[in-house]
């Protein structure tokens, strides 16, 4: 008996050997899990859902040194493309960059010889209109011309636009309204009696004839002034800076200043 026990322990040694065997197969060909379940989809997810490494969520400090990295290339490569881009920019404009520069910094300077140019222009092109063409130009009437726009309409002009712009300081339509009256009623007239006087003084006109033609010339010129400059008033103290106002002035002017220089020219009054 003690051998037939012998033989079914054996037997029954030998049966769980292989199982154990068989097991041990079957945990090398499909691993038991033995994590935890809250860590198991941690751990299932990981080989299946992680992403490149470029796509990945930096750590704290890859975040911020790459961060500042960024920050500083950025602002390398961003000035540099801002400074390029304004210099190209500045290029395209060319003598318009030039020219607002040299109002910034030579205001007066700037706005009388623009002025000047632009009276010289007019006379030349008044000239042109009313002379025979076999006539030659009067380079003193022209310089008479743009010694007033250097010296007198020039300074004016600025003068005149700051301090509008100081009395009235918004660009609404009723600020606008009431900078075309002062214009029309005090700046224009001025001007006008002004330009007369010192081009006849400087014709060798004495003082009575001066009066002489004020008396025949200012009242047309004035009625001439009310149907071309109240639309031009209006775009430039509606639309304009202050700082370009005399620039659009003496650019409506242009017109204007081919049909005053005519006027000057006339014959001394009888």
């Amino acid at each position: 008996m003690s051998s037939a026990f012998r033989m079914y322990s054996a037997k029954i040694s030998h049966v769980m050997g292989m199982q154990r065997h068989f097991m041990l197969i079957n945990r090398d060909i499909h691993p038991i899990k033995t994590t935890p379940s809250f860590l198991s989809n941690t751990v299932l997810s990981k080989p299946y859902f992680r992403l490149p490494h470029s796509l990945r969520k930096p750590r704290e400090y890859e975040t911020s040194s790459s961060s500042s990295l960024f920050s500083s290339s950025f602002c390398s490569s961003s000035s540099s493309s801002s400074s390029s881009a304004a210099t190209t920019s500045l290029s395209k404009i060319g003598f318009v960059g030039w020219y607002l520069g040299m109002i910034k910094s030579w205001p007066i300077l700037t706005k009388s010889v623009t002025s000047s140019l632009i009276y010289i222009a007019a006379d030349l092109s008044s000239q042109t209109i009313v002379q025979e063409s076999s006539e030659p130009f009067d380079f003193t009437r022209t310089s008479r011309m743009a010694g007033y726009g250097l010296i007198v309409l020039g300074p004016s002009l600025h003068f005149w636009f700051n301090f509008v712009s100081k009395l009235f300081p918004r660009r609404d339509l009723f600020s606008t309204l009431k900078k075309m009256v002062m214009g029309q009623t005090i700046y224009g007239p001025t001007m006008t009696v002004v330009f007369f006087s010192l081009n006849a003084r400087l014709q060798g006109e004495t003082g009575s004839e001066i009066v002489a033609r004020l008396k025949r010339d200012l009242l047309p010129t004035m009625l001439s002034g009310i149907m071309y400059w109240p639309i031009c008033d209006f775009i430039t103290f509606r639309f304009i800076p202050v700082h370009l106002q005399p620039l659009i002035s003496n650019s409506f002017s242009y017109l204007w200043t081919v049909y005053m220089t005519y006027m000057a020219s006339l014959e001394k009054a009888a």
